[in-house]
């Protein structure tokens, strides 16, 4: 009986085109141009933020690749209570305020409690649903009664197919648009893994796919004696070329200029000057599946 009904639920990936979501001036979704969600794990102090987002205009101007600047303004998910979190709400919006008054770009960041959404979408363009948080009915009715869209990132420990149910909760709650995001799936202690598979399978929803290929390489609880998240920064590559030939409408990455002195999720953060490289390549299979 379960072989035959997981047969029926991967069996309704065929023919099902995503609608696409609008997020300012960037289209995501079947038949547009593969976007990108890009920047440092968390806002740090000084003019990181914006050097960093500069620097990515830089990068997908050139390529003509559609950017969507991301950044935590506080990383409420830390290991250890003594961890850097971030500037707060208050901190954070007056540095998105800056970015985008500088570079134009569209920003996006996660959302953690039903008190944050309406003073984060007065701001922010994308409403962002951690992992951990994707079941919560409170949560998703809060960011979808913003009227923006919404990225909801696959819990880890949920099938592709479950995010069906998400899908249509953001819809009854009138949510402008919704994107899901694949960033592995929990397989024991100490690793997550990719299911490519689920790409097509959550793009069955109706909702376009991004593909988080920075946290995907996360070990959880695996740096400074449990206190931090370890990573696989090599496979950063490999997965996301893997998710683009699967057919992935926007690709979500951590980047940083000194990866190894970030301040959060450095060992999985793609170093800033490898980007252009790795979008080359990207864009080369994009145009190739596509034909």
């Amino acid at each position: 009986m379960e072989r035959h009904v997981l047969a029926n639920q991967e069996s309704n990936t065929v023919n099902v085109v995503p609608n696409p979501v609008t997020v300012g001036p960037v289209k995501i979704g079947r038949g547009e141009p593969l976007a990108l969600i890009a920047g440092p794990c968390v806002m740090e102090p000084g003019d990181m933020t914006l050097r960093i987002a500069s620097r990515l205009v830089e990068i997908c101007g050139e390529l003509g690749v559609p950017l969507i600047f991301k950044a935590s303004f506080d990383k409420a998910n830390r290991s250890s209570g003594s961890s850097y979190r971030g500037p707060g709400l208050a901190g954070g919006m007056e540095v998105f305020r800056k970015v985008k008054a500088e570079t134009g770009l569209p920003v996006t960041t996660d959302v953690h409690e039903t008190i944050q959404a309406g003073p984060i979408a007065e701001t922010v363009d994308l409403l962002q649903i951690p992992a951990f948080l994707a079941r919560q009915t409170d949560l998703l009715e809060a960011v979808a009664a913003t009227r923006r869209p919404v990225n909801v990132k696959k819990g880890q420990f949920m099938a592709p197919w479950d995010m069906k149910n998400v899908v249509e909760k953001l819809q009854d709650f009138g949510a402008a648009g919704t994107l899901l995001t694949e960033r592995g799936t929990t397989f024991g202690y100490g690793r997550l893994v990719n299911d490519m598979r689920a790409i097509p399978q959550m793009q069955a929803t109706g909702a376009p796919v991004v593909f988080d290929a920075t946290h995907s390489v996360q070990l959880p609880s695996a740096g400074e004696g449990g206190k931090t998240s370890s990573g696989q920064r090599e496979m950063i590559p490999p997965l996301a070329r893997a998710a683009v030939a699967a057919g992935c409408d926007a690709l979500f990455l951590e980047v940083h200029p000194e990866p190894e002195r970030a301040l959060s999720d450095g060992p999985n953060s793609l170093r800033l000057d490898d980007l252009a490289g790795l979008l080359k390549t990207l864009l080369r299979i994009r145009e190739a599946i596509l034909g």
